[in-house]
């Protein structure tokens, strides 16, 4: 049995956007993700600023804040705020996390952290691919469709395994994902 207060793998990608180049995630959703306000990440940004130097966070322009708040329907209050949206980088999350205790933090800490490793992984050996034996580029894709079936069909939804199971296929023409999930009462 799994504890129900875990953060799934896809509720932190999804809450992971590229600006600038940079995959972050802004102040509101790392304030969700935490169980906190966004005025608490912001704060605690405020009174830590030597924990927060160029490549950590940085805050958005007018411009930016308007186009996520389009690209992305869960932004949509970010529209009604006052305040430009500040964003967290890898590193800018990790020393969040050294400066915000609530009982969520260490535990959303470490689902973000695996978020990121997992989108780092599948990166890097995706861009292998071309570089690859035969037998490399089947090991390579193999370990790909691992960590994209995780992100795509996770079923860790703590049930208790009955038998039955279901059997998730996706194909995206380079890779095919098959996930079984065992289902329970």
């Amino acid at each position: 049995m799994t504890d129900k207060n875990l953060i799934k793998l896809e509720t932190v990608q999804d809450k992971i956007i590229d600006i600038r180049g940079e995959k972050v995630i802004l102040d509101s959703d790392v304030a969700a993700l935490y169980g906190v306000e966004t005025r608490d990440i912001n704060k605690a940004v405020k009174n830590n600023p030597d924990k927060f130097p160029e490549g950590y966070i940085f805050e958005l322009t007018v411009k930016e804040k308007n186009e996520v708040v389009e690209n992305f329907h869960h932004l949509e209050k970010v529209k009604f705020s006052p305040h430009l949206p500040t964003a967290f980088t890898e590193k800018g999350l990790y020393m969040l996390a050294t400066i915000i205790k609530c009982p969520k933090a260490v535990r959303t800490t470490m689902d973000i952290i695996e978020t990121y490793t997992r989108i780092k992984d599948l990166s890097r050996s995706i861009s292998k691919l071309p570089t690859a034996s035969e037998a490399e580029q089947k090991n390579i894709l193999e370990k790909a469709a691992e960590v994209i079936g995780d992100m795509v069909f996770n079923a860790d939804d703590g049930l208790d395994v009955t038998g039955n199971e279901t059997t998730y296929e996706a194909n995206l023409g380079f890779i095919k994902i098959r996930k079984t999930v065992k289902e329970g009462k």
